[in-house]
């Protein structure tokens, strides 16, 4: 049984405040992820603890960025449970894990940061690690 709406709202509007656009469907997902150009991001968000300490204020911390994705996306694990199963199987190789982060270059996936790698860290660290990967695959992009 997926969260109350009420539940995860303040959770949600943590990525969308700062212009993460939410996939609620597997056609969302599937929209999102035909689009291969640039580099994207997609963040299983979670109501997880390491979530609110760690996953989205890095997340919001690494967009205030010089260099940022083209794309950026989130689908909500236990409550848009279509939406992140589908999302997860762009990542088959890879056992499911929220929170996480994806960034898909031109649109393969080129970098994971999965929940072992956020729950241990504070959130400038993984902004730091988000904004360096920013750097190094949107890096091949602009030296075109």
């Amino acid at each position: 049984m997926p969260y109350s709406p009420l539940l995860v709202k303040p959770m949600r509007e943590d990525l969308t405040s700062v212009g993460v656009q939410e996939l609620m469907t597997a056609a969302d997902v599937d929209a999102f992820m035909a689009e291969k150009d640039g580099l994207s991001m997609l963040i299983v968000n979670s109501v997880c603890g390491c979530a609110a300490g760690s996953a989205r204020p890095g997340v919001r911390m690494a967009l205030q960025g010089a260099v940022k994705p083209d794309r950026i996306a989130s689908v909500f694990a236990g409550q848009d449970v279509e939406a992140t199963a589908r999302a997860r199987e762009h990542f088959a190789d890879i056992p499911p894990s929220s929170p996480s982060i994806a960034l898909i270059k031109d649109g393969e996936l080129a970098y994971f940061i999965p929940r072992h790698r956020i729950e241990s860290r504070d959130a400038q660290a993984l902004s730091e690690d988000l904004m360096q990967a920013f750097e190094r695959y949107a890096a091949t992009e602009k030296a075109q």
